[in-house]
């Protein structure tokens, strides 16, 4: 890619570094002309790469800026929360200024080593990606890509929420307190709107209908309207309710502009999409959703009033695994179902213990190979994004690629998350206000019913469960003789990166 001259800056600049590191991970990912799409979410920088090949894997995850990659139906650059959003229009920018320079010349053949752990990690994702790819998971993906846009929103906003209920346990600053209380609300009692417009938008259809019509279940004129013999409330059927019409309005809209003449498509399609698929919003959906609602609210607080350490070991233990089958996805609609209904998710705390269990698996792994440079020096640089909730580099460079590691960071994840469980079902009740951040990023973000220092304490004390089964099974059970003999030894000293992991193949059984 074609170089402009630079003029001396200042180094400590944000926008220069933000640009320094998207131009870094373009010219490391094949160039402008190798980028089809670009979108990010809470952590990720997601690209859609004409040629795989053209990527210099080891280079990228060298970067400071990079915690690490993942592969999926897109090429997953993780930059970790804030970064990501500052870096992305940037990296766009580049991509469209390279768009439109002349092209460059091609690049020379570069060689990627791929051995050790960064070879069965990379094998591992990208046979996880073939397996990810089916009707069902793309499903539950378009539906994820619906509520990840709405996350800062819901984390500003929770954040908000949790100062304003502390300033009223205190008794400080009443007259700010109602002000606080309206900023922090605002954006929930309208979230079925913004739900409705991206389901339009994800479904190919006018997201500006989608939001009109979603927006008929929050409107308060529906309290004067009766569907199987009750009368509704407004905001009925909630966030379910809104993607369920939304999704009607894109069917509806879309058998339109195939049946209505041209000329009459500007007025009649817009008319008969809000008519059709408002009624049937008004008189079916709402009611049907209303009822789903209430009931994952139940299935919840029952599961944890009643099961809640045995529902926390399994939640808190299998999450990890379904992160990597890409079923965790599913879990978003009714986080932000429970979080309408009562402010908080119980179940984002429990799910939290799993990268509790991850960090503590890590730091065992750097205990266990003394010797081992490369691997110690990819945990120390991951564990601080770990200890924040973001797992990808861990997994990815460590746990998975090595196995058993992986499996025991489950099992401190299921310590953890049956320790948080407990107090559930002791009646101390507490979740977090939106979904996103994990690890000691939730702390801002938790809210339950008992005093805010007993939740803070009971949280802690799950992460640190987390951290000690994590590392103890680790540490006793999850390395065999073979594995610690091929892993302990110092990497070769040719190898062209701290971060491409040992020279040898590990016995991994």
């Amino acid at each position: 890619m074609p170089t402009e001259p630079t003029e001396p800056t200042e180094p400590t600049e944000p926008t220069d570094k933000n640009r320094a590191t998207a131009a870094a991970i373009l010219l490391l990912v094949g160039g402008p002309d190798n980028v089809t799409s670009i979108a990010h979410c809470m952590t990720r920088l997601r690209i859609a790469l004409r040629d795989r090949s053209l990527v210099q894997d080891e280079a990228l995850k060298a970067l400071p800026a990079v915690l690490g990659v993942v592969e999926d139906d897109t090429y997953q650059i993780v930059l970790g929360p804030g970064a990501v959003a500052r870096v992305t229009p940037e990296f766009e920018a580049l991509v469209e200024e390279g768009r439109s320079a002349a092209p460059p010349a091609p690049a020379a053949p570069h060689a990627v080593t791929a051995d050790g752990l960064a070879a069965q990690g990379a094998a591992l994702k990208e046979a996880q990606k073939a397996r990810n790819a089916t009707p069902f998971k793309l499903m539950l993906r378009r539906i994820a890509n619906i509520f990840v846009p709405l996350i800062p929103a819901l984390i500003g906003c929770g954040i908000i929420a949790g100062l304003n209920g502390l300033l009223m346990n205190l008794g400080w600053l009443p007259g700010v307190v109602p002000a606080l209380a309206a900023i922090a609300s605002g954006f929930m009692s309208l979230i079925a709107v913004f739900v409705g417009y991206n389901t339009a938008k994800e479904f190919g259809g006018t997201p500006i209908l989608g939001g009109a019509v979603a927006a008929i279940i929050v409107f308060p004129g529906v309290a004067k309207i009766t569907a199987f013999g009750t009368e509704l409330r407004p905001g009925q059927g909630g966030v379910l309710g809104a993607l369920a019409a939304a999704l009607l309005a894109v069917y509806v809209e879309k058998r339109c502009r195939r049946l209505v003449p041209e000329a009459l498509d500007v007025l009649v399609t817009p008319t008969l999409t809000v008519l059709i698929s408002g009624l049937v919003t008004l008189f079916g959906l709402m009611f049907l959703a209303g009822e789903a609602s209430a009931a994952i609210g139940a299935f919840a607080d029952g599961l944890l009033s009643t099961g809640g350490a045995f529902a926390g070991l399994v939640l808190g233990g299998l999450f990890l695994p379904l992160v990597m089958l890409g079923l965790h996805q599913a879990l978003i609609p009714i986080h932000t179902t429970l979080i309408e209904q009562s402010g908080h998710t119980a179940l984002l705390p429990i799910l939290a213990m799993a990268g509790a269990g991850q960090v503590g698996a890590a730091i065992a792994v750097h205990c266990r190979l003394p010797r081992n440079g490369s691997l110690r020096a990819t945990i120390k640089s991951a564990l601080p994004a770990g200890f924040l909730g973001i797992g990808e580099p861990l997994i990815y460079g460590v746990s998975l690629p090595l196995g058993r590691p992986f499996v025991t960071a489950c099992v401190g994840g299921a310590a953890g998350g049956a320790f948080v469980g407990l107090f559930n079902q002791l009646g101390i009740a507490f979740g977090s206000t939106a979904i996103g951040p994990s690890g000691w990023a939730l702390f801002p973000l938790l809210d339950g019913t008992s005093n805010p220092g007993v939740t803070v304490a009971i949280y802690a004390g799950g992460l640190l469960t987390g951290y000690l089964v994590g590392f103890a099974a680790t540490y006793f059970f999850g390395f065999t003789s073979q594995m610690l003999t091929d892993l302990n030894s110092d990497p070769d000293p040719d190898t062209p990166d701290a971060v491409s992991g040992p020279p040898k193949e590990p016995a991994l059984t």
